[in-house]
């Protein structure tokens, strides 16, 4: 009986509040609606093209959804007032809960904000080689919360999507062209310049050695055991590890090829000939 009488009056309720709707605020009410849908749709759609290939088809439906009902509920709001319904309770109690759900989800939501930031920005992309603090490897996954990144150890690691927006980015691969360092020491007793040009000509005949941005061969530092040569060599971003891995090995056979000694660390001590000539200089000075 006590919840039949409730639904009655529930019922009245509405009924009062539709009986007291004037034509001037059912149109205003549609027109808000309307407006609001329109307004949702537009913004879907632009979030459709534009994130479409920045993010995964689930994580893109989760995304227009929240956005969609944040919209019009929006739009429900700005109707509300012509509904005639005091609403200064609702606020009220609506306010505090969502005090408690934000102190609550703090984290969530600056992940989900941070999440949004970095699709727009788009410091990086699935696959890309890059680093975030101590964490380097390959973006395998960008999500609303996380992003998660294959070590090369083959370690998945989940990173907060909080923690990737304030961290600097390297990102390896985002230009086209990354450069490599060599140091390669010399002997002292080798012609500096025709080891140079060893060097160059097997730079010349590598495919993947970029030819603008020049590479640099130079005389670096006299070292104590050698003399230093430092080359600089630019790559196509994909292939830089591959190329600086092999490209070593060819140029040291082809120093040695050539006769261009490599040398071990090494020292000369003249200590003890500068001892052994004073003590010749003194037993030709008692002989006398």
């Amino acid at each position: 009986m006590v919840t039949r009488l409730q639904t009655t009056n529930s019922t009245l309720d509405i009924a009062a509040i539709v009986a007291n709707l004037k034509a001037y605020d059912i149109i205003a009410i549609a027109v808000i609606l309307i407006i609001a849908v329109i307004i949702a749709k537009i913004c879907t759609t632009f979030l459709k093209k534009k994130l479409s290939d920045r993010m995964e088809k689930s994580d893109l439906n989760v995304l227009n959804s929240i956005v969609w009902w944040s919209i019009i509920l929006i739009g429900i709001f700005f109707a509300s007032p012509h509904f005639k319904i005091d609403l200064s309770g609702l606020l009220v109690a609506g306010g505090i809960l969502a005090v408690i759900i934000g102190f609550a989800s703090q984290s969530v939501v600056s992940n989900f904000v941070s999440g949004i930031f970095l699709i727009i920005e788009r410091p990086m992309k699935i696959g890309d080689n890059i680093n975030i603090g101590d964490i380097t490897g390959n973006v395998e996954h960008i999500q609303i919360l996380s992003t998660i990144v294959r070590t090369f150890e083959g370690i998945y690691v989940r990173v907060p999507n909080e923690k990737v927006f304030t961290s600097n980015i390297k990102n390896y691969v985002s230009n086209v062209a990354r450069r490599f360092d060599y140091k390669i020491g010399i002997s002292y007793r080798d012609d500096a310049d025709r080891a140079i040009m060893i060097i160059r000509d097997i730079i010349e005949h590598e495919p993947l050695a970029l030819k603008n941005p020049e590479p640099l061969v130079f005389v670096d530092k006299l070292g104590d055991s050698s003399v230093d040569l430092l080359i600089r060599i630019w790559a196509p971003s994909k292939e830089w590890y591959d190329l600086k891995m092999s490209l070593l090995v060819k140029i040291k056979t082809a120093l040695e090829a050539n006769g261009v000694e490599i040398p071990y660390p090494q020292q000369v001590v003249w200590v003890q000939q500068a001892k052994s000539a004073e003590r010749g200089r003194g037993h030709e000075d008692n002989g006398r």
